[in-house]
């Protein structure tokens, strides 16, 4: 790539990854808006939110008709390659984390005129909270190319596991103790299970930057040992025990 084509690619990956942080504004306005609207059951917030996910859509594919654009105009090699094919990933977690909230919306639409009993709220609140933080975390690597704190992400998203099986165990009690109608727990345990999503997106935006900074991947230790394994005196039968 010559010097010039260098520069326009390096304007053009900064324009996109600020199409990309602007978009995770959206979202992260969206987890926690979103969270207050399900519960206060407020139904005329939530099909705004809902309608207002559209606006991310939108964003979301411009972003990655972009960088389709640099990759074929540009034919950028190494770092330069992971730093556009990164971004690709990214922008698909961002616009699914935007989806989801967008779900928890339409839950609402489904609860409407239920109740959920303080300590169930109290989680989903915490869980919100949590996924929030681990959300804007992630994007924080991503803009400060911080590999130490996207490979982090992972261990803090052991909290919000904690929560999700909590939440869903004061669900299920709820239901069993007939405090709760069937509808009702299968709803707010599908809520539980997008704000759970939420972090994992966060812990996959994390491994894409890993990915940008220094080109690893989980995948790849897996396919380190993979390799290992094939080589001579290991043998299928030690490669089938793992």
């Amino acid at each position: 790539m010559t010097e010039e084509l260098r520069k326009t690619f390096h304007e053009e990956l900064d324009s996109i990854k600020n199409g990309i942080v602007r978009m995770a504004g959206r979202v992260s306005e969206a987890i926690v808006r979103g969270t207050e609207v399900f519960l206060a059951g407020d139904m005329a917030a939530a099909e705004t939110l809902i309608s207002n996910d559209d606006v991310i859509d939108a964003m979301s594919i411009e972003l990655e008709e972009r960088c389709y654009q640099v990759l074929a105009l540009q034919q950028p090699m190494a770092s330069d390659l992971r730093a556009i094919t990164g971004a690709l990933w990214i922008n698909g977690e961002v616009e699914r984390c935007g989806d989801l909230m967008s779900n928890i919306c339409k839950a609402a639409r489904r609860m409407h005129g239920t109740t959920i009993n303080p300590e169930v709220r109290g989680l989903i609140q915490q869980m919100s909270d949590e996924a929030a933080r681990l959300f804007r975390l992630s994007i924080d690597s991503y803009i400060e190319g911080d590999s130490g704190l996207a490979s982090a992400l992972d261990d803090i998203d052991d909290r919000l596991d904690e929560l999700n099986e909590e939440t869903v165990k004061a669900v299920l009690s709820g239901h069993t103790n007939s405090e709760m109608e069937l509808n009702l727990s299968v709803q707010l345990a599908l809520v539980c299970r997008y704000y759970e999503r939420i972090g994992d997106h966060a812990v996959n935006i994390g491994e894409r930057v890993s990915y940008i900074v220094n080109g690893w991947k989980p995948e790849n230790t897996g396919a380190a040992r993979a390799q290992i394994r094939l080589e001579p005196g290991i043998g299928a039968k030690e490669l089938d025990k793992d």
